[in-house]
C-alpha cells in the first residue's frame, strides 16, 4: 500500500476550486515559507472533491486555508426529460439478477408550477419484484459538489472500475467490470446528483445560488425523493438513505426533513460521517477538534511503523490508549491553554509525540495543536513522502522544499482518473445516455456553499435528533475507517454520542469499522465487508410478513 503516486499534484490542479466542504487545502501556498505562517483552520471532506472556503480562525498551532467559488453557475433552460431505459443482467455468485436501469432528468418546480431546476438520477430496479415490499435506497455523495458516481461505481451499483486489490490506481487504460458486491442484491437503488453536480442544473444562477446551500440542498433533494416516490408509486417500499461524507450530513438532514413531509425512513447508512462541522474545524479555541483527530494520527503512524515497539503490536489496543489520552490528559492540556504549567506541558508533549509518531520538538513548536495538512506532510518527512488525507496508508512524493504542510493528497489522485473514465464510458455505452454537456464529477458546477451558520459551523444533528424522536423505528448504520483524516472515526463517535436522543435509542445505531480510508470500498476486502454490513442492515430493518 506504500505506493508512490508520482503525478498526484498535477492531477489535483485539475480539480476546479469551488465552494465546497469536501476538502480543505491545509497545504496553502502561503505556508511554504515555513513555520511562521500558522493560521489554524481545517475543513472536512468527501471523496476527491473541491477545496473548501476557509476563514482564518486563529494564529496558534499549524493550520491551512481553502479556496474560492463560482460567480456564475452552469444553467440549463431547456432540458430533455425523456427517460432512458435499458435492461441488464448480472451474475452474482450462483444467482442471475435481471434489472432495469432508468436515467432521467427530474424537474423541480416551485409553488407556481414553474420548473426551477432538474436533478439527474440513475435508478436500478429488480425485474419481476413486488416493489411495494422491495427495499428502496436513495444514495449520493457529498462535497458539496460531488456527483454520485463514487458510491455508485465504487460500492453499490452493478458496475465498478477495476482497481488494484488495495484500492490504488492501475495503469491506464482503465477497465469496467461487474461489481460482485452490488447492493442491487438486496435493494433497489436510486443515485442522485444534486443541483450543480453531474448533469443536474438550475434554470438560473439565482436559483442555483439558493439551492447550493444547506437548506436549499435539503429542500431540493427532499423534493426529488418525493417526486420519485410519487411517479413510481413506491410509497409502501421500505426506504433507506445512504450518503458518504457531506452526503452523511445531507442524509441526516433528510431524515428529519422527509419526516416532516410524511415520509419515514427505515434506516440511514452513513459512510465516512460528518454531521457537525464544529467538532472537526480546528482553532485555538476548539480544543475538542484536535482531540478527535488524535486517534487517526495514531492509526496512520501505526501503519507506517512510526510508533514505539510496544504500540506497534496491536492496532486496536493502541487506538484505545490514544482515545483515552485524547479525551483525557490531551484535552485537559489544550483546555488549560496559557494556564498550562511547564511540567504539565512537557508531560503532554511527551505522551502526544509518543502516540502520533512525531518528534517532541515538533509537537512543542506546534503548541500541541497539529492540523491534518501539517501531520500528513510531517509524518514521513524524513522519507520525503506525504501521506494521504483520505487514506493515510497511501503515500506520494513531497516537494523538494522545507514546506510546512501537504500540497496535495496522494490518496485523492489514486482514484479520480479510473472512476471518471469508466463511469463516463458506462453512462454512454451501456446506459445509453447521449449527453454532450459537462458531467460535473468533482465540483465546477456549484456556487459558493451557503452553510447558514457563522464560521461555517453547520450541523444536521438537530434534524437527525428530530427524526429519532418522531420515528421510533428508524435505525442508523455508521461505517467508519481508521485511516481517514477527512472524516475521523473518533469525531463521528463523539457526534453520535452527543445527539441528545434518549439513551435507549443509542442501541438503534450500529457501528462498523474498517481498516481502510475515506472511500473504504475501493479496497477489495473492505468493499465486500461494506456490502455485507449494508445487506444485514437493510434486510434486518425491512418488515417481512
Amino acid at each position: 500500500m506504500h505506493s508512490i503516486l508520482g503525478r498526484y499534484r498535477a492531477l489535483l490542479i485539475g480539480v476546479v476550486a469551488v465552494a465546497g466542504l469536501a476538502r480543505f487545502s491545509n497545504s496553502a501556498s502561503a505556508q511554504r515559507a515555513g513555520r511562521g505562517s500558522q493560521t489554524a483552520t481545517t475543513a472536512p471532506a468527501e471523496t476527491p472533491e473541491s477545496p473548501a472556503p476557509e476563514s482564518p480562525t486563529g494564529r496558534r498551532g499549524r493550520g491551512g486555508r481553502g479556496g474560492g467559488g463560482l460567480t456564475v453557475a452552469p444553467t440549463a433552460d431547456a432540458v430533455d426529460e425523456t427517460p432512458v431505459v435499458t435492461h441488464h443482467t448480472i451474475e452474482v455468485g450462483d444467482k442471475t439478477i435481471k434489472y432495469t436501469a432508468t436515467c432521467q432528468q427530474m424537474p423541480l418546480k416551485n409553488a407556481a408550477g414553474e420548473t426551477e431546476a432538474h436533478i439527474f438520477y440513475m435508478a436500478y430496479t429488480l425485474d419481476d419484484a413486488d416493489h411495494s415490499k422491495r427495499p428502496l435506497t436513495f444514495a449520493f455523495n457529498g462535497g458539496p459538489g460531488a456527483a454520485s458516481l463514487w458510491v455508485h461505481m465504487g460500492a453499490m451499483g452493478p458496475k465498478r472500475p477495476l482497481l488494484n486489490d488495495d484500492g490504488t490506481q492501475p495503469a491506464p487504460p482503465f477497465k469496467l467490470v461487474d461489481n460482485e458486491h452490488t447492493w442491487l442484491q438486496f435493494t433497489d437503488l436510486v443515485f442522485i446528483d444534486p443541483v450543480g453536480t453531474g448533469y443536474s442544473r438550475a434554470k438560473t444562477t439565482d436559483i442555483a445560488r439558493r439551492m447550493n446551500g444547506v437548506q436549499g440542498d435539503l429542500q431540493s433533494v427532499a423534493e426529488f425523493i418525493r417526486m420519485y416516490i410519487t411517479r413510481n408509486d413506491r410509497f409502501l417500499s421500505p426506504m433507506f438513505i445512504a450518503g458518504e461524507s457531506y452526503g452523511t450530513f445531507r442524509a441526516a438532514g433528510l431524515a428529519g426533513t422527509l419526516l416532516g413531509q410524511g415520509f419515514a425512513v427505515n434506516g440511514i447508512v452513513l459512510i465516512s460521517t460528518i454531521l457537525d462541522y464544529g467538532v472537526i474545524r480546528t482553532s485555538p479555541r476548539s480544543s475538542v477538534a484536535y482531540s478527535l483527530l488524535l486517534p487517526t494520527y495514531t492509526a496512520d503512524a501505526w501503519y507506517h511503523k512510526k510508533l514505539d515497539d510496544d504500540l506497534q503490536k496491536d492496532l486496536q489496543s493502541t487506538l484505545r490508549e490514544s482515545e483515552k489520552w485524547a479525551m483525557g490528559g490531551f484535552l485537559d492540556a489544550l483546555n488549560k491553554g496559557d494556564r498550562l504549567t511547564k511540567e504539565e506541558r512537557d508531560a503532554a508533549i511527551k505522551t502526544t509525540a509518543r502516540l502520533i509518531g512525531l518528534s517532541p520538538k515538533y509537537v512543542d513548536e506546534s503548541d500541541l495543536r497539529i492540523d491534518v495538512g501539517h501531520f500528513t506532510r510531517e509524518l514521513l518527512r524524513d522519507e520525503r513522502l506525504t501521506i494521504g488525507r483520505y487514506d493515510g496508508r497511501i503515500t506520494g512524493p513531497s516537494p523538494m522544499d522545507a514546506g510546512e504542510a501537504a500540497e496535495g493528497d496522494p490518496s485523492d489522485a489514486a482514484v479520480k482518473a479510473p472512476f471518471t473514465a469508466t463511469f463516463l464510458h458506462y453512462l454512454r455505452s451501456e446506459l445509453k445516455v447521449q449527453n454532450d454537456e459537462t458531467y460535473y464529477v468533482l465540483g465546477g458546477g456549484i456556487m459558493p456553499w451557503d452553510f447558514g451558520r457563522p464560521n461555517n459551523f453547520a450541523e444536521t444533528t438537530d434534524l437527525l435528533q428530530s427524526a429519532f424522536t418522531g420515528n421510533a423505528h428508524m435505525k442508523v448504520l455508521v461505517c467508519a475507517s481508521y485511516f481517514d483524516l477527512a472524516t475521523p472515526y473518533f469525531s463521528a463517535q463523539y457526534t453520535m454520542e452527543h445527539l441528545g436522543i434518549h439513551p435507549d435509542r443509542q442501541k438503534d445505531i450500529t457501528w462498523k469499522y474498517f481498516e481502510a480510508g475515506h472511500m473504504m470500498y475501493i479496497e477489495k476486502n473492505s468493499r465486500a465487508k461494506l456490502s455485507k454490513d449494508a445487506q444485514e442492515f437493510v434486510e434486518g430493518n425491512s418488515p417481512r410478513e
